[in-house]
C-alpha cells in the first residue's frame, strides 16, 4: 500500500486537472475569439469573405449586422464595407450601386474621415470607365467634377495627392478630346471655329502635353482669319481694324509659348513668326524654363507594346499626364464660334456692339387695315353722306340721301332688330337706297300712299265642293301675284299645294 499511494495521488491529481479544464471550454464559447462582441465577430466574417471574392456572403453579413445591431459602433464600417464589396466586384451596375452607397455614407457620416475615402471612390468609378478622347466623354467629366469636389471638399485629407493626379490624368484626356475638334477645323480652314475650341482649351488646361501645339495652332487661326479678310471685299478701314486685332491676337498666342513653354518643340517656329510679322520677340525667364523643363520630364511614354495594344482597349492613354504642378480647379467660360466672330465686328466698330445683338427683326405689312389715328369701325357709326356727284340724277330732280326717290319715307337703321332686304325700288343703274347700301324692312311704310297694306290671300287648304283643284291653284296664284310682290307669300301657296294635293291622294277610293 505505501508503494500504491503515489500513485493514486498521481492519478487524482490528472483527473482533477483535466475536469478543471473541460469545465472551462464548456463556461467560454468564445474561447477562440477571446472577448470580442457578436457584432464585431459579424463584421470580421464578412471580411473574411469579401477576402475570398464571396460578395454575396459578405454582404449578406454585413446586412444582418445592420438590422440586429443598429447601434453597434461598427454601422458606419458596415456600411462603407458594403459599398466596398459592389465597388470590388466591378461591372456596371454594380459600380452604380457602390455610388449610390458611398453617396448614402457620405450623407449620413459627412464628419468621418471615411466620407473623404467614400468620395475618391465614386470619382474613381468614373475613372474607370472613362473612355477615348474620340469616343463618348461623359465619365470623363463626371470624373473631373467628383475629383474637384473632393479637393474643395476635403482640403486636409491624406488622400488629396492621389486626387489631384488622377484629376491631370482626367484633364490631359478632355485636353486631347478639344484639340482634336480645333484641329479638325483648323485642316478646313473653319478658323472661327477653331479659334474657340483652342482658346478654351488653352485657359483650361494649361498643363496639357500639347499645350505648345495648340497654341501655335490657335496663332495660325488667327493668321488665316486675316488671310480671308484681306480678300473679302469689306471697306478698306473695316479691313484695316480687323487685322490690327487679329494681329495682336496671333502675336499674344505666340508670345504664350516663348513665355509659359519655352523648352517645347513650337517654341523656334514661335520665335520666327513673330519675327515674320515684325512684332517683338520675348525673352522667357529661368523660373519658366525650369518649371516647363520639370513637367516634360515628369511625363512619359507607353513605349511600343503599349501603343500596340492601345488598340484593343477602349480606357485613353493618360502617360503623358504630367506629374507636376497643381490641376485647374475653376470652369473658365467656353468661347463659340459667335463670340469669336462677335469679338472681330466689335473691333471693326471700334469696340461697340454690333446693333440688335445680332437678332433679326421682321416687320409684318398688313394692307386694308386702318390707319394709326383713325378710329375702327363701328355699327352704330353714322355712316358719312355718300358723294352723289358721280350717280345718274333720277327723272324727278335730286333725291334726299335719306330718303327713298319713290316712296319719300326714311329707311329704317341697320340695327333696327327686323328682317330687312335691298329696296327692290330702286331705278336701274343706281345702287339701292341712294348707293349707301341701307337696308329696308319687308313691310311697306303705311305713310307713303295713305293706305292700308295688302292682306295675303285666304290659303285653301282642303278641297271645297264642286270646284276645281287647278281652278282653286290658279285663282291662288292670280290672286297672290297682284296682291303683292312680298317674298312670303311664295312658300305659302307651294305649302298650300303641297297640302291639297296630299289631301287629294287620302280620299281617293282606289278599286278593288
Amino acid at each position: 500500500m505505501s508503494h500504491r499511494s503515489p500513485l493514486v495521488l498521481l492519478l487524482a491529481g490528472l483527473l482533477l486537472v483535466s475536469a478543471a479544464c473541460t469545465n472551462k471550454k464548456v463556461n467560454n464559447p468564445l474561447a477562440n475569439v477571446g472577448s470580442k462582441q457578436p457584432d464585431k465577430v459579424l463584421f470580421d466574417r464578412a471580411m473574411d469573405q469579401m477576402k475570398h471574392n464571396r460578395f454575396d456572403q459578405a454582404r449578406m453579413i454585413l446586412q444582418t449586422l445592420i438590422n440586429t445591431y443598429p447601434d453597434s459602433e461598427f454601422i458606419a464600417r458596415a456600411k462603407l464595407a458594403e459599398a466596398d464589396s459592389w465597388y470590388a466586384e466591378g461591372g456596371s451596375t454594380a459600380l452604380a450601386q457602390a455610388e449610390a452607397d458611398y453617396r448614402d455614407f457620405e450623407t449620413f457620416f459627412p464628419n468621418m474621415p471615411e466620407a473623404a475615402e467614400a468620395q475618391l471612390k465614386i470619382a474613381n468609378i468614373h475613372y474607370q470607365q472613362m473612355e477615348k478622347p474620340d469616343r463618348d466623354f461623359t465619365h470623363a467629366m463626371r470624373a473631373e467634377q467628383e475629383y474637384k469636389q473632393l479637393i474643395q471638399q476635403y482640403p486636409d485629407s491624406k488622400l488629396l495627392p492621389e486626387a489631384k493626379q488622377r484629376l491631370l490624368e482626367v484633364q490631359e484626356v478632355l485636353a486631347q478630346r478639344e484639340f482634336g475638334i480645333g484641329r479638325f477645323y483648323f485642316i478646313r480652314m473653319s478658323y472661327p471655329a477653331a479659334i474657340a475650341r483652342l482658346r478654351t482649351l488653352v485657359d483650361r488646361y494649361p498643363l496639357f502635353s500639347q499645350a505648345d501645339e495648340a497654341l501655335y495652332m490657335l496663332g495660325q487661326s488667327y493668321e488665316g482669319q486675316i488671310t480671308n479678310i484681306r480678300a473679302s471685299k469689306m471697306h478698306e478701314t473695316d479691313k484695316a481694324t480687323a487685322i490690327q486685332a487679329l494681329t495682336k491676337n496671333a502675336t499674344e498666342a505666340y508670345d504664350r509659348i516663348l513665355t509659359r513653354y519655352p523648352v517645347m518643340e513650337r517654341a523656334q517656329d514661335a520665335s520666327r513668326r513673330l519675327q515674320a510679322m515684325h512684332q517683338p520677340v520675348p525673352k522667357p525667364t529661368n523660373e519658366a524654363i525650369a518649371l516647363n523643363r520639370k513637367e516634360e520630364e515628369s511625363r512619359r511614354s507607353m513605349g511600343m507594346f503599349g501603343h500596340l495594344m492601345g488598340g484593343f482597349t477602349r480606357h485613353p492613354d493618360v502617360a503623358q499626364a504630367t506629374k507636376v504642378g497643381d490641376p485647374t480647379l475653376t470652369d473658365t467660360q467656353t468661347v463659340s464660334a459667335s463670340d469669336v466672330l462677335t469679338e472681330e465686328t466689335r473691333a471693326m466698330r471700334g469696340g461697340v456692339a454690333p446693333a440688335g445683338n445680332n437678332k433679326v427683326s421682321v416687320e409684318t405689312v398688313r394692307t386694308g387695315a386702318p390707319q394709326p389715328n383713325q378710329a375702327a369701325p363701328r355699327s352704330d357709326t353714322a355712316e358719312p353722306a355718300p358723294d352723289n356727284s358721280a350717280a345718274p340724277a333720277s327723272s324727278g330732280g335730286e333725291s334726299s340721301p335719306a330718303s327713298n326717290s319713290s316712296t319719300g319715307a326714311t329707311a329704317a337703321p341697320a340695327d333696327s332688330g327686323s328682317s330687312a332686304q335691298v329696296d327692290p325700288n330702286a331705278p336701274a343703274g343706281q345702287p339701292a337706297n341712294n348707293g349707301i347700301g341701307e337696308l329696308k324692312p319687308n313691310v311697306p311704310d303705311s305713310g307713303s300712299d295713305g293706305a292700308a297694306p295688302v292682306p295675303p290671300p285666304a290659303q285653301v287648304n282642303e278641297i271645297q265642293s264642286g270646284s276645281q283643284p287647278n281652278a282653286n291653284n290658279s285663282s291662288s296664284s292670280s290672286a297672290s301675284s297682284s296682291s303683292s310682290s312680298s317674298s312670303t307669300d311664295g312658300p305659302k301657296d307651294s305649302e298650300a299645294n303641297y297640302s291639297s294635293s296630299k289631301k287629294k291622294k287620302k280620299h281617293k277610293i282606289l278599286p278593288f
